[in-house]
């Protein structure tokens, strides 16, 4: 092994085999030079922060798809089933051509299912340089994207990468404000205009509701989601999606404060309630 080559273990060798001591100051200068490449890749949308991904069918979008989720996400939702997402330094640097690769070996199976590609979070608006060049390369390949987003971050979505998207699923998390802010700990009008730009410009929408008992249930918040979603063209339907406790586990592994351990799922006739004012505007709901 020749001098500087880097083993397993990180570490240089010297011409002996033998690990060559490294100065303080030049390892930290190397590593911050690796940090500012890392940086680079991800601003270029070249590599990106992925937290983990999944095979899945009938979920997150038609036929069978691969679902990538990326770190990072700037809401706090009571009910998040992925609260270990939250955070960019949860995930793992990866580049644009691993998941190109992933891409390519499924392409069949999306072929005959009618799937593809969701890019889900956190929040992959986070990262949406990222999800741009995955969305273009998946347009090169013939794939289905979809994109899984709150739309808190809507205006980062560059015109080119929404043109790469086929579907969006847009979570509308409540539509008074006031309840919107309790939910998310964020503001509910980006959501909207992010909902009205897709729509002006045509891109398909599945919109996402979750119901929570006590929490987003009260039918006047549920009446102004539904005054939302009706005014856009494009959506396809509505998925009112019951609350559920899958994600508890995680909210106490990381040892977040959980609010919800107390509340049930909705009941049937609960959920058939909301399911009606959502129908009542003319709306296909699931």
């Amino acid at each position: 092994m020749t001098m500087g080559t880097v083993p397993a273990t990180g570490e240089p060798l010297g011409a002996d085999g033998g690990h060559l001591a490294v100065p303080a100051d030049e390892a930290g200068r190397l590593l911050e030079a690796g940090r500012s490449l890392e940086l680079a890749a991800r601003r270029a949308g070249n590599a990106g922060v992925v937290h983990s991904w999944e095979l899945v069918t009938a979920v997150d979008g038609p036929g069978t798809r691969m679902t990538l989720f990326l770190s990072g996400c700037p809401l706090r939702c009571q009910y998040c089933q992925n609260p270990d997402t939250w955070h960019m330094r949860d995930g793992e640097h990866t580049a644009l051509e691993t998941i190109v690769d992933r891409l390519e070996r499924y392409r069949g199976v999306f072929a005959a299912t009618g799937g593809g590609l969701t890019i889900s979070g956190g929040e992959p608006l986070m990262q949406s340089a990222f999800v741009a060049a995955i969305f273009a390369a998946c347009r090169r390949l013939g794939i289905h994207t979809a994109l899984d987003t709150s739309g808190n971050l809507g205006a980062r979505a560059s015109d080119a990468l929404l043109d790469d998207t086929d579907l969006v699923l847009l979570d509308v998390k409540s539509g008074i404000p006031e309840t919107y802010q309790e939910v998310t700990a964020r503001e509910l009008a980006p959501t909207v205009a992010f909902g009205d730009r897709l729509s002006a410009r045509g891109n398909h929408m599945w919109i996402r509701f979750v119901l929570v008992p006590g929490l987003t249930d009260a039918y006047d918040n549920v009446e102004a989601v539904a005054d939302i979603v009706s005014r856009w063209s494009t959506v396809d339907r509505v998925e009112v999606l019951p609350f559920h406790q899958m994600g508890a586990s995680k909210w106490e592994r990381l040892g977040v404060p959980y609010t919800l351990a107390e509340t049930r799922a909705p009941d049937d006739r609960l959920l058939e309630r909301v399911r009606a004012q959502f129908r009542s505007r003319g709306l296909t709901v699931w």
